[in-house]
């Protein structure tokens, strides 16, 4: 196996410890910043994220820039992005950070656009991400970490990064996808 696909099994088996830190019943004590606090455990699980996330950069230089993209990457990159993402944005749910629908509006579109490349693979079609997809996902990952965090980087001008972060998420979630179905309708249509 090589370095990036390592890399990127690396960030998969970060998610369970992500979660274990972030739900596990035993308090780790609270953060207090000027007015505002953050539980320890969420902001060592923001910082996990973090990392966990550039991660996704760190495997896609290297196997770009090695020559060692494989189809087990090109397999494993995008699933390990919607595991961390959605594992993180189901936590929000769960801590009352971040409302259900946008969420569950997000996660279905991973699960339509992640369908539809099945789908075209079976027709012999590959259906690559492209850049909308790419600023897709980065903008969840912004989003997520400033939820993450509550805000914190933001209190003392007192400006909803986090919430409007979520809202810029969520248009390009929508947009992404539908620019998926859009560019790829005729194929699938035809698919047999």
């Amino acid at each position: 196996m090589n370095l990036p696909n390592r890399i990127t099994i690396s960030r998969i088996l970060l998610i369970p410890v992500f979660m274990v830190i972030m739900l596990a019943p035993f308090d780790w004590g609270t953060l207090y910043i000027g007015d505002a606090s953050i539980p320890v455990a969420h902001l060592a699980g923001a910082i996990l994220f973090i990392i966990a996330s550039t991660t996704d950069w760190v495997d896609g230089y290297y196997a770009r820039k090695l020559n060692m993209v494989t189809n087990l990457g090109k397999f494993l990159d995008p699933l390990a992005d919607k595991l961390l993402v959605s594992a993180a944005l189901i936590i929000l749910v769960e801590l009352g950070l971040a409302p259900s629908w946008i969420v569950i509006i997000i996660i279905s579109r991973e699960f339509a656009v992640t369908g539809l490349r099945l789908v075209l693979a079976g027709e012999g079609e590959v259906v690559a991400a492209n850049m909308l997809g790419k600023i897709k996902t980065w903008a969840q990952i912004i989003a997520i970490s400033a939820l993450l965090l509550h805000n914190i980087p933001f209190i003392f001008i007192s400006f909803p990064f986090a919430d409007i972060a979520l809202w810029v998420a969520l248009f390009f979630t929508v947009y992404s996808g539908w620019d998926y179905f859009a560019k790829n309708k005729a194929a699938l249509l035809n698919s047999k």
